[in-house]
C-alpha cells in the first residue's frame, strides 16, 4: 500500500475544509497517511502566529494525532546532500522544505504538497498534488 507524507499547505488545507482533502484522505485511508515532525512545529508556529490563538490551538491540537508524526532523524543524510546540491546549483529552499522532502524520501513516501515548484527539485522525491490532482512520478 502506498503511504503519503502531507506537508504542511496540505493539512492547513485540510484543516479549513479546502479541495475535498477529507475525502481524498478518507479514500486513501488515514492510516496511509503521515505528518512530519517539522509539519508539527509549523503547524505550532501558526497558532503563535494566529489572531486566534485559543481557538486555532484547539483545532490544530485536535487534527495532529489524526496521522502518525514521522521523525526526520533518518532523513538528515538526505537533507543534507540535497541543501548542498541545490545551494551548488542556486536553487535553494526552505531548510523546512527540504527537510519535510527529505522525511517523504527517506521514507519511500509520496510527498503530498501544493509546493511542487519546490520541492520538485529533490533528487527521488515522488509529488502528488491534492489541491490540483496533478503529480509527478
Amino acid at each position: 500500500m502506498k503511504r503519503y507524507l502531507l506537508d504542511t499547505n496540505i493539512c492547513i488545507y485540510f484543516i479549513k475544509g479546502l479541495y475535498d482533502l477529507n475525502k481524498k484522505i478518507l479514500e486513501i485511508g488515514e492510516e496511509n497517511c503521515f505528518i512530519s515532525e517539522i509539519t508539527v512545529a509549523e503547524l505550532k508556529y501558526g497558532i503563535e502566529n494566529s489572531k486566534t490563538i485559543e481557538a486555532m490551538r484547539k483545532i490544530v491540537e485536535a487534527f495532529i494525532p489524526k496521522f502518525r508524526v514521522i521523525p526526520i532523524y533518518n532523513s538528515l543524510d538526505i537533507y543534507a546532500k540535497e541543501k548542498a546540491k541545490l545551494k551548488k546549483q542556486g536553487l535553494l529552499i526552505d531548510d523546512f522544505d527540504i527537510l519535510i522532502g527529505s522525511t517523504a524520501i527517506a521514507n519511500n513516501m509520496i510527498m503530498v504538497t501544493n509546493n511542487v515548484a519546490h520541492l520538485n527539485r529533490l533528487d527521488n522525491i515522488i509529488i502528488e498534488d491534492w489541491a490540483t490532482l496533478s503529480a509527478k512520478k
